[in-house]
């Protein structure tokens, strides 16, 4: 009897294996670095119903439904980008370009151009300018008044922390030389106290409040334009810090999803001031699911370095009346902060200054001695500027440090202008977070910057700068290596999105998101890093990008 048991449990676990070896798709012949340090490398990945089901070396065991050889290709996880704008940057593809407009001249041609081959009087947006490209000197309306035709326009400053009107725009706003500049923002004047049309940070809502809505169609179009752009990247989830005050966005992603039509994975971020709203929507919806999840909410204490509007301990070198400002009340960031967190719904801030970052922390502090307890994961969003000792902060509070490498490649041109060196030893402290052991991830905040991993990574691993003038690195103790980034933008962002153990690794059980590059970024000068080409992406298991040959 004891030997027909034994014949009995062989055959159904030999059953049971071969059944398990089924795959629908066998990769091989891959360096494949798979984000999981009890299997880092590995050559051949099986996978199933959108899942991986193996990774390792040995290909014999399986029988695939269709086997790719990925031709000694590196492999890996699909990049998450942990901090977008994502319907405005799908919006700003085929809007003017001016990030990089080096002179005047060829900030108001490209205007000029492109009102020209787009007549009518739509409202143009985005823009991503950067003043710093001609000296610091902010425009003026009466640069681009003659050229823009019937165009209303309003176009942001790369940082999203400044935007420039032409005429036009303001007169549809109703804004004059009389208004005053609201709390948290400024209206920029000249001496004569004339509107030059910049508008800084809660300033910018006097234009934005003439801007009509975008009607769900163009939203949608916005979205699959970004998508598109963002898998070709390797991009295959991201977190939506919103764009269309954060609701619009969750609503038309809720769509997206109704419709079949989702493309990426996406985490919806709404307004931290809204949290009743998410908590009411929560308990009535639920969180989404791995496709499209939703419960964090964004919230900002401050403003940027290149607009002067991030808050610091110590005045600006350039502006020594001014210490930067706050976007919101601390007051109320505060109450909401605790609320939010109350209700147990992610809370995520933006804090660019030092000031900012020790005050967002000291909330965070409070919040978990009040509300006991909890897997809250707290979130700065950029941790830009930071005093070294506010490190330790971090480390102990366990608040997620959500970083952006690429800043520092267009910021280190130009941040000694605002900040002397004891304050910029503790930008963009990627080692020393790290060593000091802070959840560091990291993302592009598109459309401020290139929703492109890979880039972030050389700046994170290179910190060289976009004048070429930093070969060895802007601050170069504060390098660190492609596998630190790799992990940034892989596993740390799925931790820092709930998603740990299902997307930003590869192993068995996880979703088979993936990249593949036409180079090993372990095997080249890092400064290469920033040419390597996405070849393919793959997403639950499906080819969603593929390079032309």
């Amino acid at each position: 009897m004891k030997k027909i048991a034994v014949l009995f449990f062989a055959t159904v676990a030999l059953y049971a294996c071969t059944s398990s070896n089924k795959a629908d798709t066998l990769y091989v012949n891959g360096k494949i670095w798979t984000g999981d340090s009890s299997y880092p490398t590995a050559a051949v990945m099986a996978v199933k119903d959108g899942k991986i089901v193996y990774v390792g070396d040995d290909s014999s065991a399986f029988d695939a439904a269709a086997t790719i050889d990925l031709g000694g290709k590196m492999v890996v996880p699909g990049f998450t980008d942990n901090h977008t704008h994502f319907l405005s940057a799908g919006y700003g593809l085929s809007s003017v370009k001016l990030k990089d407009a080096m002179t005047k001249a060829e900030f108001i041609k490209r205007i000029s151009d492109y009102c020209k081959q787009h007549p009518g009087d739509a409202w143009i947006k985005e823009g991503s300018w950067d003043n710093e490209n001609w000296g610091g000197e902010l425009p003026s309306k009466d640069w681009i008044d003659s050229v823009s035709g019937d165009h209303p326009i309003f176009i942001s400053r790369y940082d999203g922390h400044m935007a420039f009107a032409n005429s036009k725009a303001i007169q549809l706003a109703g804004v004059t030389a009389n208004t005053v500049s609201p709390a948290g923002g400024v209206v920029v004047k000249n001496t004569k106290g004339e509107l030059t049309g910049c508008f800084k940070d809660q300033a910018m809502s006097l234009i934005d409040r003439a801007i009509p809505a975008p009607s769900e169609s163009e939203l949608e179009t916005y979205y699959k334009a970004a998508a598109e752009h963002a898998l070709e990247r390797g991009v295959t989830q991201v977190c939506d810090m919103g764009s269309y005050g954060g609701w619009a966005d969750l609503e038309t992603y809720r769509r997206v999803a109704a419709k079949n039509n989702s493309m990426i994975r996406m985490y919806s971020f709404v307004p931290l001031a809204t949290w009743n709203r998410l908590d009411s929507f929560v308990q009535k919806n639920g969180r989404g699911n791995d496709m499209l999840k939703w419960g964090g909410l964004k919230g900002y204490v401050d403003g940027s370095l290149g607009s002067t509007t991030a808050w610091f301990h110590q005045p600006y070198l350039d502006d020594p009346s001014s210490h930067g400002l706050t976007i919101t009340d601390t007051t109320d960031l505060r109450n909401w902060v605790l609320g939010a967190d109350k209700a147990g719904l992610h809370v995520a801030v933006h804090a660019i200054g030092d000031r900012a970052n020790d005050f967002i922390l000291s909330v965070y502090a409070e919040a978990q001695k009040i509300n006991g307890g909890r897997d809250r994961r707290f979130r700065v969003e950029h941790a830009q500027h930071i005093r070294l000792e506010a490190v330790k902060n971090f480390a102990t509070l366990q608040v997620i440090a959500s970083m952006h490498p690429y800043h520092m490649y267009d910021d280190g041109i130009w941040a000694k202008k605002r900040l002397e060196e004891s304050r910029l030893k503790g930008t963009y402290a990627f080692r020393e977070m790290l060593g000091g052991g802070v959840h560091v991830t990291f993302g592009s905040d598109w459309p401020v910057a290139p929703v492109d991993a890979l880039f972030g990574i050389y700046a994170a691993v290179t910190r060289q700068t976009g004048d070429g003038k930093n070969e060895n690195g802007w601050y170069p103790d504060q390098k660190i290596s492609v596998a630190d980034a790799l992990k940034a933008y892989t596993a740390s962002n799925a931790y820092a999105s709930f998603m740990n153990g299902k997307t930003g690794v590869l192993k068995a059980g996880a979703y088979a998101d993936f990249a593949v590059l036409d180079k090993d970024l372990r095997e080249i000068d890092p400064v290469q890093i920033r040419g390597v080409k996405v070849l393919s992406t793959v997403l639950n298991g499906k080819e969603v990008f593929k390079r032309k040959q």
